[in-house]
């Protein structure tokens, strides 16, 4: 083959392949393929583009991260918020049977899933309303700052240019940080809508049709979510079935406390004190089993509870524990009378000492309910002999209460750890 020299040489790093062509002699073109490997070496005659400059990495947080801030953050913001709310109503008479109503609901959804924050009800619709009312008292805060200043001013010269003047000014306050906080309730009801009224928005809003009766009808919704009925008829049913349980003993020992023969009193608190700690023994179970089914009929099934408790007896061991435990150390909130305007400060230990006490007797009843077959039988007798000294500390307690307790034997009346998570004496 007759060859001259290379003009133009096309190659294909696809295919690694590479194709040659040549001038002969004779001025004929011709071409030969020559294979070659990707990853062949450059030559000599070949200069390589210089490295373009490394971009220094820029370190952003991930969507993924801050939306799991976020939720953290409401989530523990809707709980504060919550038991808050509880403590608030359970001061209010009537209105403290939603909080017991609510208790047993939370108790009823752990025995049912099994999980515990299935217990944690409502927390979303807690945080809304949480948010509202906190930036609705930030809010109010510059309101009761011009009024004071409004007064005074009155205190100095009653109807001087200045009390006008600030007269009007607080009344221009009043409408637009009522506009503010409406607005920021249609738009959503999250933080940043109450720090920017977004003005632009809110025109365009007026001009929009029948946007009012879309709010009407999310008002309405939004309400009808919060089952207030259902959660005041739950906590009436649940205090009427643990009071029928609760009173013959405490009528007992109410009665042994007046008693002046030492000794018919003694025995009469012993009769009293015995009826209380079977009573205890079952009642918070026996509530759990009535929020479950919603039959009345529950609280008397004491054949169904003792079945439950063969079925997890350490379980159920646990969960009376920590109901007792954690329902003792308030009855130190029962010395001294609380005033009417803090009434819901107890509340609020209240609150948090019931709360994950009913959480717990939700569980245990849960695992029960999911096993068929007793457990073994040691497991059995020991739950059984431990719970005795654990029902007779508490009726011990209980008993004690009646000679420290502000209302004296009328405090017996007070078994926070069954009936409203409160005081009921001192609403």
């Amino acid at each position: 083959m007759e060859l001259g020299f290379p003009i133009a040489e096309v190659s294909s790093r696809k295919q690694g392949n590479c194709q040659v062509f040549f001038v002969t002699k004779s001025g004929a073109i011709t071409s030969n393929l020559f294979l070659m490997e990707l990853a062949a070496p450059p030559t000599s005659t070949q200069i390589d583009p210089p490295p373009l400059p490394e971009k220094e990495p820029i370190i952003k947080s991930k969507p993924g991260f801050r939306r799991f801030i976020a939720k953290a953050f409401d989530g523990l913001f809707g709980i504060l918020a919550l038991i808050l709310a509880l403590a608030v109503i359970s001061a209010v008479p009537i209105l403290n049977l939603l909080s017991l109503g609510y208790l047993l609901e939370a108790s009823r959804r752990v025995a049912v899933s099994g999980k515990i924050r299935s217990g944690f009800v409502g927390i979303g619709k807690a945080t809304v309303l949480g948010k509202i009312i906190l930036c609705t008292w930030l809010w109010s805060i510059p309101i009761r700052l011009v009024h004071t200043y409004w007064q005074d001013a009155e205190l100095i010269k009653a109807g001087s240019k200045a009390s006008q003047n600030l007269k009007g000014f607080l009344i221009f306050l009043i409408i637009a940080v009522t506009l503010h906080l409406i607005w920021a309730c249609i738009r959503g009801g999250k933080l940043r809508h109450f720090f920017w009224p977004a003005p632009v928005r809110f025109i365009r809003w007026l001009g929009e049709t029948g946007e009012f009766a879309r709010i009407w009808n999310k008002i309405f919704s939004f309400a009808q979510s919060l089952r207030l009925s259902y959660y005041l008829n739950l906590g009436f049913k649940g205090f009427a079935g643990a009071a029928i349980w609760l009173v013959i003993p405490v009528l007992i020992l109410m009665a042994a406390s007046v008693i002046p023969n030492v000794g018919l009193s003694a025995i009469t608190s012993l009769l009293g004190a015995i009826l209380l700690g079977i009573v205890v023994l079952y009642l918070p179970f026996l509530q759990t089993h009535f929020a479950v089914s919603g039959n009345f009929r529950e609280f008397f099934s004491i054949k169904s509870t003792r079945q439950s408790f063969r079925r997890a007896p350490l379980a159920f061991w646990m969960a009376l524990f920590i109901t007792l435990l954690f329902a003792i150390p308030l009855y130190l909130l029962k010395i001294e009378l609380t005033p009417n305007e803090v009434a819901w400060l107890p509340n609020l230990v209240f609150v948090l000492f019931i709360f994950p006490a009913r959480i717990l007797v939700g569980w245990a009843v849960g695992r029960s309910m999911k096993r068929e077959q007793p457990r073994i039988w040691v497991s059995r007798w020991i739950s059984r002999l431990a719970a005795i000294p654990v029902v007779a500390a508490y009726v011990f307690v209980v008993w004690l209460t009646q000679y420290l307790s502000w209302h004296g034997s009328y405090g017996l009346l007070e078994q926070h750890a069954f009936l409203v998570p409160a005081p009921l004496l001192g609403l």
